[in-house]
Formats: structure tokens, C-alpha cells, sequence
């Protein structure tokens, strides 16, 4: 110990004084640095774990957010700084620059008005359409989401973006639900939201129809964020080689990553399903 004062840099004696630090113990930290105890290579699997699940698509908010969800004291920064010892990045999506548009459809008022914080659940659905290539034809795929924990209740797969897609999710959702009654069912103007078919079933249903406004993806920001998700954090770049894998990695995504284990920040990064169980 001696020795090792005795070539210990001039600064560090009045710097370990100011900050009323021993100086054995930054001797002991510079002799111990990097070690991995049992303690820390267990967090840093956790870490590759959560990685891993998300297809490399969680950063330090959301892996610190789940380590909590699990226990482990982690903030934001050790995420990050473990995240950099470990190699691995977050994958960021592309930002994309929005014709914002003040149009109302003439078939229903925007009565969501942006107003995402529902308190329970059954209280507001949104429904939305994408569209993934399959390898020789485009796989569409149309999904209602529960505001409340922000969970995908129904869902459908088809070739054609028409009211038969649409409708089947909704009666996904209706029934999965349990037939709720005075729901809210938010999307946008597509003709398959407003063809006779759709509002036919909304009426049957006894569901409250509410559109954004023309061209304005903002009105139904859930929605149009569960779908990049979906694209960047889950679909593979070079897509699907054909229809069946898309539709079976696309439920995939929904039922055993998305609802079930994916931490999502509205939720204080619980999954849907763990949030709605806590409520």
C-alpha cells in the first residue's frame, strides 16, 4: 500500500481531502475495476435479455424501465452505461415530417380529440390499417387497441385493406372483451371505417364512432405508434418471404412480445397486460 501511495498522482490527495474520501478506498476501486461480480453479470444478461426480446430495438429508458419492473435498482444512465460495455444499441427509427390537415369527416366528429389518458378499461378503442410485404403480395393487417393500457384486443389478417378486415378485428375485439357496452371506437377516414359495412357493425354493437381529421396522423398517435413499432422494432429489414410467415410473425409480435412483455412507457414500462392486471 505503500508503495502504491507513493506513485499515486499528486492530485489525488487534496482531491480525495475535498471530497472527504479515503484513500484507500480509491486505491481499493482502481485495483478492483473491472471485475464482474456474480451480482453484475447476472444484470448485465438481464440486460441482453431485454435486448434480445425486442429484437435490438429497447434503449436505456425502456431496459432501465423493465429492470425496475423487476426489481433491480437501475436508472437511466447505468442502462446506458451498461448498454456500452455490453456493445449493444438501440435501433431508432427514421423521423418522419407530417401534412398536418384540419378536414372533419362528414360521417363522425373527431369526439376523442386527442385525449389519450383513459382511466379504465373498454372505455375508448382505436382501429388502424398497415401493410408488410409478404414476399410476392402485401399482408394487411388491422388492429384495435384499448387505450387504457394501450393493449391490442383485436386484431385480423387479410390480402385486401377492405371492410371485411376491418370488421373482423372489431369483432375480435367486441367479443374478446366481453360485448362491453358505451365503448368509443376512434380511427381515421379510410373507406373502410366509413363504408356502410363498418358503421353497420359499430351500430349493432352499440359502439360511439369518432374519426381524426383528414390526413392528421397525430389524432390517432397510439395507433400510428404501435405500428412502427411493429415495423422497426420487430419486422425484419429484408421483410417476409411469404404470406403465412408474415401473418404468423405478426401475431407473434402482438400476443407474445407486445401484450405480454414488451414494457411500454404510458404503462411505467409494465407490459398491457400486466398493467391492466394491476388496475
Amino acid at each position: 500500500m505503500i508503495a502504491a501511495l507513493s506513485k499515486e498522482p499528486h492530485s489525488i490527495k487534496p482531491l480525495c481531502k475535498l471530497f472527504r474520501i479515503p484513500r484507500n478506498s480509491y486505491h481499493y476501486r482502481l485495483k478492483n475495476r473491472g471485475i464482474v461480480t456474480s451480482e453484475k453479470a447476472l444484470l448485465r444478461q438481464k440486460v441482453v435479455d431485454i435486448h434480445s426480446r425486442s429484437r435490438g430495438s429497447a434503449g436505456a429508458r425502456t431496459i432501465a424501465g423493465q429492470l425496475t419492473q423487476e426489481g433491480e435498482n437501475v436508472g437511466r444512465y447505468k442502462a446506458a452505461s451498461l448498454m456500452k460495455e455490453l456493445d449493444i444499441i438501440s435501433k431508432q427509427p427514421n423521423k418522419h415530417k407530417y401534412k398536418i390537415s384540419e378536414d372533419v369527416s362528414k360521417i363522425a366528429p373527431n369526439l376523442l380529440n386527442r385525449k389519450f389518458n383513459v382511466k379504465a378499461p373498454n372505455q375508448v378503442w382505436c382501429g388502424d390499417v398497415t401493410y408488410v410485404w409478404a414476399g410476392n403480395k402485401w399482408l394487411y393487417l388491422a388492429a384495435v387497441m384499448d387505450l387504457f393500457a394501450r393493449r391490442i384486443v383485436g386484431w385480423a389478417c387479410s390480402d385486401s385493406p377492405n371492410s371485411d378486415l376491418t370488421t373482423a378485428a372489431l369483432r375480435m375485439a367486441y367479443e374478446s372483451r366481453g360485448r362491453p357496452q358505451n365503448v368509443m371506437f376512434h380511427s381515421d377516414q379510410g373507406c373502410h371505417y366509413t363504408s356502410f359495412q363498418f358503421r353497420q357493425t359499430l351500430w349493432k354493437y352499440q359502439l360511439t364512432q369518432s374519426m381524426s381529421r383528414r390526413g392528421n396522423c397525430w389524432d390517432n398517435a397510439p395507433m400510428e405508434r404501435f405500428f412502427r413499432s411493429f415495423k422497426t422494432e420487430w419486422m425484419p429489414k429484408e421483410c417476409y418471404n411469404n404470406y403465412a410467415e408474415a401473418e404468423r410473425d405478426t401475431l407473434k409480435y402482438i400476443l407474445q412480445h407486445y401484450n405480454t412483455k414488451r414494457g411500454h412507457s404510458y404503462n411505467n414500462y409494465l407490459s398491457p397486460v400486466m398493467m391492466e392486471a394491476a388496475a
